[in-house]
């Protein structure tokens, strides 16, 4: 069979969707097919591009290529996966945020254009409309089908995508730091980590790694660490490989990961692999799938205050700590969060 994955990317930003965009064709093609990527450039801003965006994967033909039949497209991300085809399943890992749950939330962008109650219509109808053209709708995440049900009266099944080398994930004795991997973000709310720091009894110590998604917020970041007084006891390591990331998990005493109603969050699976307790938020989101309270992590309130104490506490109960990681990796491994069950669910 000759499967095309559509999937969107930002120009020069990556991150985890890209990463299982890479892995679902690499597992089709371990399973026999033919697969490749077709990856299409997005632009939110102005806010008008959005349509744009939709108008041009509605226009993209994608039944053949060179002559030859594609058989199967598999859309992932908006607006891509608003390509038609006729034999088309859709693995959904997020429609666009800003016209659903960060439509009135601090973080929205969409709500402040002038535009942007017309916009957002046109993404909701556009969704409702055309999603259900797909033979078949999975979603990354429990989260994720929860919203296409909530705002579209779409049925979703959830479907957890597995972590890329998930075998080259291990554990280190704990060093003196918690990580924090993930693209520099307000969604993923790196200030607030730093809030917290500012308000932990102990000496805790995070090291962040990944890229801004826009450099201004990696500079005001930084301007907040030296506001809060917390500057030296924060590492802002950029982009790293794979393997140093495997490295910083392995020698964390916890990772922390709390981010806005997260769509799914390899970095959750990541931590589990690497036998290292997640600090995550109420309001997370994704990890709240797999994180159990006081069995392989801690669930904090959204706030500088509550997750400081998750902080303090992880950071001064270095057993418990080690205990729940181990806990964590065992609850993964009872999940069956494999490639050949994702393609087996995709092409059935």
């Amino acid at each position: 069979m000759r499967i095309l994955v559509a999937t969107t990317q930002v120009p020069f930003v990556g991150g985890g969707a890209e990463m299982l965009a890479l892995k679902l064709c690499d597992a089709f093609r371990s399973a026999g097919h033919e697969a490749e990527t077709v990856a299409i450039p997005f632009k939110w801003y102005p806010p008008e591009k959005i349509l744009d965006h939709m108008l041009a994967c509605r226009l993209l033909d994608l039944t053949e290529s060179a002559g030859t039949r594609v058989d199967l497209l598999v859309g992932l991300k908006f607006p891509a996966y608003l390509i038609p085809h006729p034999n088309k399943v859709l693995w959904i890992l997020h429609q666009h945020r800003a016209a659903y749950e960060l439509w009135d939330h601090p973080l929205g962008d969409l709500i402040h254009a002038a535009n942007g109650a017309h916009l957002r219509d046109a993404i909701w109808s556009a969704d409702r409309q055309i999603i259900p053209e797909a033979k078949a709708v999975f979603a990354l995440s429990r989260n994720v089908a929860a919203r296409l049900s909530k705002f579209c009266g779409i049925d979703a099944t959830p479907l957890y995508a597995p972590v890329p080398d998930a075998d080259k994930f291990h554990c280190a004795p704990a060093e003196d730091y918690l990580f924090y991997p993930s693209r520099l973000s307000r969604v993923k709310r790196q200030g607030l980590v730093l809030e917290a720091l500012s308000r932990c009894r102990g000496g805790v110590r995070v090291r962040f790694a990944g890229a801004p998604e826009k450099p201004s917020y990696a500079e005001e970041l930084e301007a907040l660490a030296e506001r809060l007084g917390v500057r030296e006891r924060v590492q802002w390591l950029g982009t790293v490989t794979e393997e140093e990331k495997r490295e910083l998990y392995a020698g964390s005493v916890g990772v922390v990961f709390p981010p806005v109603d997260e769509d799914y969050g390899y970095v959750t699976l990541e931590a589990m692999l690497s036998a290292k307790p997640v600090i995550t938020c109420a309001d997370s989101g994704g990890p709240l799938e797999f994180v159990l309270h006081e069995e392989n992590g801690l669930i904090a309130e959204p706030t500088p205050d509550g997750l400081a104490a998750a902080l303090d506490y992880v950071w001064e109960n270095r057993t418990r700590a080690q205990r729940w990681g181990e806990a964590g990796r065992a609850h993964h491994q009872s999940m069956n969060i494999t490639w050949p069950e994702v393609v087996r669910k995709l092409l059935s």
